[in-house]
């Protein structure tokens, strides 16, 4: 590698060091990070900011907008608490029965729309929950950002780096269903009990608690059903136009954005006011981060770590789907998984071609989305809905530490990799 090369390599190490320390504040690492990245040459304005493979994604910060504009307006119609006292009452005030609630919901919520946008619907009722059990929240919200990571694998649309890997591959909705769906089900009910392990300390039965629970109504908790009603026509409508983006020819983030911004002039509420909720310092840190990433892709260091990986594997299906596995799951626990796709792709398309662009071929992108989507419940800046949950729980006074989330999320994606090695080879290989 070049001198610039390792020079960046340098600054985004220490940049990392500091965000997994908290020696400062992750916004600031990344923001300095990204300003040092400039001054050194490894990117410019025209990367950073235009670049669709080595610059900020402007759809992911708009995607976030939108969705973060639609909980704000959401949440003053009093739906969440309406949701956290039915979940509550369903679970008989059992905390692991409610995180059993949370997670499927999450994870079936992730599949269906995306897991950004879950988790920032299922958050608030989260916080609820756990303040009603009185029940500290900080594992309820790692398990559910565990879990919109694992669902989102399932669909097309469920993880941002899917849809990268569709578009490039040309895989169809039906195809990731198909393929990934079946094996994410199985994973689902390894991780419920994977919980049940990892957060044992959290689940305290109170039975004056439970009793105070079942004496309360779920209707009693809306406050605005003009407004409530309004909000889940356009959440369902932005839900609908997500599943049908392809046939509309609208990206996800066009079509949060104008969710948003139609629902906040419908809503006749305060506009700065709505606005406040928005996770600003959260959306900093992933445009430090994206820039960041970026100056690696500029300088060739993130294909020159995949091409090495390729090129050990000689040619060999099999060997090439397990170090596109793991290697994939290693550096998305690093990077942003969606930088990561977006870099190597074209890199897997080559290896597909190279393999004569078979059916048995196809196996290659599996191995990219299950090691991509999976790697990144890793550690904290992994993927687009750790951050966000992290974002989520500063402003709400419960802060998760990034070694708090990457204890648990280490060994989540251990197991989760560990099992879908023998579920590429038997599907692909064994019984192809």
């Amino acid at each position: 590698m070049s001198g610039l090369a390792w020079t960046a390599v340098a600054i985004f190490t220490v940049a990392y060091v500091l965000i997994a320390t908290e020696k400062i504040h992750r916004v600031a690492a990344a923001l300095g990070g990204a300003a040092l990245m400039f001054l050194i040459g490894a990117t410019n304005a025209e990367h950073a900011f235009f670049s669709a493979d080595a610059g900020i994604d402007w759809n992911v910060i708009f995607l976030l907008i939108g969705m973060m504009l639609i909980v704000s307006v959401l949440k003053r119609t009093g739906a969440f608490e309406y949701v956290a006292v039915w979940a509550s009452k369903r679970a008989r005030g059992r905390p692991f029965r409610v995180m059993v609630i949370l997670v499927l919901v999450t994870a079936i919520a992730s599949a269906a729309l995306d897991n950004v946008t879950t988790v920032l619907l299922v958050a608030p009722v989260t916080f609820l929950v756990c303040e009603r059990l009185d029940v500290p929240v900080t594992p309820f919200l790692i398990a559910e950002a565990l879990a919109s990571n694992i669902g989102g694998t399932a669909t097309l649309v469920g993880d941002p780096p899917n849809i990268i890997i569709g578009s490039r591959a040309g895989l169809t909705y039906n195809d990731f269903l198909v393929h990934l769906a079946p094996f994410i089900a199985l994973l689902l009910v390894v991780f419920v009990g994977l919980c049940r392990v990892l957060f044992r300390r959290a689940f305290r039965y109170d039975p004056q608690r439970a009793a105070q629970i079942a004496a309360l109504r779920e209707r009693d908790a809306i406050r605005d059903r003009r407004l409530l009603v309004l909000s889940l026509a356009v959440l369902a409508a932005v839900t609908a136009a997500f599943v049908l983006h392809t046939v509309l020819n609208l990206e996800p983030a066009v079509v949060a954005i104008i969710g948003g911004l139609l629902l906040l002039a419908l809503s006749r509420l305060d506009a700065g006011e709505v606005t406040s909720d928005v996770e600003w310092p959260t959306l900093v840190f992933f445009a430090g981060l994206f820039i960041m990433v970026g100056a690696l892709v500029n300088t060739g260091v993130v294909e020159q770590i995949s091409r090495a990986a390729i090129s050990a594997t000689e040619g060999r299906l099999p060997l090439a789907s397990m170090v596109l596995l793991w290697g994939s799951a290693v550096l998305s626990a690093i990077v942003d998984n969606i930088p990561y796709v977006a870099t190597m792709s074209p890199v897997v398309a080559e290896m597909v071609h190279a393999q004569g662009n078979t059916s048995q071929s196809q196996v290659l992108w599996w191995a990219l989305a299950l090691g991509a989507d999976l790697g990144g419940n890793a550690t904290a800046v992994g993927a687009s809905a750790n951050v966000v949950i992290l974002g989520l729980a500063e402003r709400a006074g419960k802060p998760i530490t990034f070694w708090q989330f990457t204890k648990y999320g280490l060994i989540v994606t251990v197991v989760s990799i560990a099992l879908a090695v023998p579920y590429l080879w038997l599907r692909y290989f064994a019984f192809a």
